[in-house]
């Protein structure tokens, strides 16, 4: 069965990493341990709730064992791989679709691994922000990538 645990936001890693050796130093039935990052202070735990119980008593930066068992249908998005990542070149038009600068379009000045410079097109001085490509759509794509095609 797979419980949640709450735990103290930031601390995830720290539990999942002390679960772990109580594991191996006095052999509790967990299977297995997952921290999805878009669900901040909660860790997904696998195993025999009498040991998972037994486990966080009295862990720090453990808040307790929440409800019922939760099913794998439920967590599924969760344990998914991730598309290929996107492609993004210094030139292409983006949109920006998740944190503060939610919205707002601008063109990549530089493309890294995983994070793209965006210069912001409605600012009244230009404001390069870096974000992850998780948070960017492409709107139009450049001359430049698409000639690489």
């Amino acid at each position: 069965m797979i419980y949640t645990i709450r735990t103290t936001i930031g601390r995830e890693n720290m539990v999942m990493n002390e679960i772990e050796n109580q594991v191996r130093l006095r052999g509790f039935e967990i299977k297995a341990l997952i921290h999805p990052e878009k669900l901040k202070g909660y860790v997904m735990v696998e195993g025999k709730e009498s040991d998972i119980r037994e486990v966080i008593h009295d862990m720090r930066h453990v808040k307790g064992v929440i409800g019922r068992p939760v099913e794998i249908d439920k967590i599924k998005q969760f344990l998914e791989t991730k598309d290929k990542e996107l492609e993004v070149h210094k030139g292409d038009l983006v949109e920006i679709i998740g944190g503060p600068f939610k919205r707002e379009r601008g063109k990549v000045t530089r493309a890294g691994k995983g994070e793209v410079t965006v210069e912001l097109l409605e600012a009244a001085v230009s404001i390069p922000v870096t974000v992850t490509t998780d948070s960017i759509r492409i709107v139009e794509k450049s001359e430049e990538s698409e000639e690489e095609k």
